[in-house]
């Protein structure tokens, strides 16, 4: 059976060695779609205001994680609305995330294979990332977990990559990060790692091809197909 074709920024679809594999959790491991809305919908209403549709409800995600302006989004009153809308974003994580499918043998295959990390840009203590990968049956699978909390800036710095090198004792040129945003092509490529840009998150493709990542796939499933 011939390997899938999937599309990459230099249209160059050779197979890549990796010693350590680093994976974003939220639009790379997990649907966490569900707990975006859910967020927005309760941070509207604290604000007396009507809650976004779906649309608007991912973009607050999206323009946070890249420093962006809400305002337009929540109305003019961000402060009070990020205050109340990150709270509700944790909160709600352990009901509306979920699995994407394969995850699970996706993981199995790829921990074959290299020595996976995971890096998030949630800012909780990397024991709740570890429950709720544990809840999904997929801990086992990661050596090392880097939080917002374990950094002083988050990605697109190129800090949490570096801290999994050190925890992983590897070399950065043996590394590949994976994930579903700009942010994580950019930390990829300050660090000086191999990128990988998913399309199973809040980013469009059009978006990702700008950053010029080493390969681009619909999502995380067919990762080890590209890994020696």
């Amino acid at each position: 059976m011939k390997p899938r074709k999937h599309s990459t920024t230099s249209m160059n679809q050779n197979r890549m060695k990796a010693k350590g594999i680093f994976l974003d959790l939220d639009g790379t491991i997990v649907d966490s779609t569900g707990a975006y809305i859910e967020a927005a919908r309760i941070a509207s209403q604290a604000i007396g205001k009507t809650p976004p549709q779906t649309k608007a409800a991912l973009e607050i995600p999206k323009r946070l994680e890249q420093g962006l302006s809400i305002n337009d989004l929540t109305q003019g009153d961000s402060k009070k609305f990020l205050t109340v809308y990150l709270k509700a974003y944790y909160s709600a994580t352990e009901a509306k995330t979920k699995l994407f499918p394969n995850v699970s043998a996706t993981l199995e295959a790829l921990s074959g294979k290299s020595k996976l990390a995971l890096i998030t840009m949630r800012h909780v203590p990397n024991q709740v990332i570890y429950k709720e990968l544990d809840c999904f049956g997929i801990a086992k699978y990661f050596t090392h977990i880097v939080t917002a909390m374990d950094t002083a800036k988050p990605k697109p710095s190129p800090e949490a990559l570096i801290r999994c090198v050190e925890a992983l004792d590897l070399e950065m040129c043996d590394c590949i990060i994976a994930g579903d945003s700009v942010n994580d092509v950019r930390a990829g490529k300050a660090a000086g790692s191999r990128t990988v840009a998913l399309l199973s998150g809040l980013f469009q493709r059009e978006e990702l091809v700008k950053e010029c990542p080493d390969l681009i796939l619909p999502d995380v499933s067919v990762l080890p197909e590209f890994i020696e």
